[in-house]
């Protein structure tokens, strides 16, 4: 996939995506990277992954750390950014990238815990370290964003309920960001192939995932989607703080 942001673009910006040691999340960091960003590569529990990306960015004169955070626990969460405002001093885009809630053992609690709660505290712990006028994205789906409107699939329902919540919660923060000039915006994406809900889905409910990209038409790649949630890190805010991204015409009906 072509980088979307041009050669230099983003020089002297300090970037961290959570949850970027693999998948979407890699995928948009090493765009930024590629863009002239310094960036933070976050990971939960794939260090070694987080290390090989870093290593990576510098191999190609980039600007790279890894830092890991568990985005449930707020001391981790709290670590992070005084590790970032300690190396970059501080940040001029965060992209919210990390969610899940569909895996096995982790308490009914979870997906909202991880999609909702932690959300909220991310952004606050963050605010210390965005510069004044930084741009925050957070990322999710169509079956989140619209939940309330049209129903998904049930394997992904309480995913999909949280992750709206999280988005409401974040949206509720608007007024404060703005007394700042920190811009948000919001990146709904129909289901991505390759991605590890997509993959637990099609476990779940076999043909999920093919039924969905019958029903739209195309879904996106990891690359495809990550170089739209990089776009939305630079490109001017939409009046609702909404970048739609693929089909939505089952949503909007």
């Amino acid at each position: 996939m072509t980088n979307p942001l041009a050669p230099e673009s983003l020089a002297g910006k300090r970037a961290l995506v959570t949850g970027s040691s693999r998948g979407i999340g890699a995928d948009t960091v090493g765009y930024f990277a590629e863009a002239g960003a310094s960036v933070v590569v976050n990971f939960r529990n794939k260090e070694a992954r987080a290390q090989k990306i870093v290593e990576g960015i510098r191999t190609r004169g980039g600007t790279a750390i890894a830092v890991g955070a568990d985005l449930t626990d707020s001391d981790s969460v709290s670590a992070m950014f005084a590790e970032v405002k300690a190396q970059f001093g501080g940040l001029d885009i965060l992209v919210m990238n990390a969610s899940g809630g569909m895996e096995a053992g982790m308490g009914e609690d979870y997906a909202m815990r991880l999609n909702r709660d932690s959300q909220v505290n991310l952004l606050r712990a963050a605010l210390p370290v965005l510069a004044d006028g930084a741009r925050v994205v957070f990322v999710t789906s169509h079956q989140a964003h619209f939940i309330r409107t049209t129903p998904t699939m049930p394997e992904y329902e309480p995913v999909a309920l949280s992750k709206r919540a999280g988005e409401d919660a974040l949206r509720d923060m608007i007024p404060i960001l703005a007394e700042r000039g920190i811009e948000f915006v919001v990146v709904s994406g129909d289901m991505i192939e390759g991605t590890i809900t997509a993959t637990l889905l099609e476990r779940a409910n076999p043909g999920a995932i093919d039924a969905r990209k019958q029903s739209a038409g195309k879904l996106y790649n990891v690359g495809e989607f990550a170089a739209e949630v990089a776009l939305a890190a630079v490109e001017p805010v939409p009046a609702d703080h909404t970048r739609l991204v693929g089909d939505t015409s089952d949503f909007l009906a």
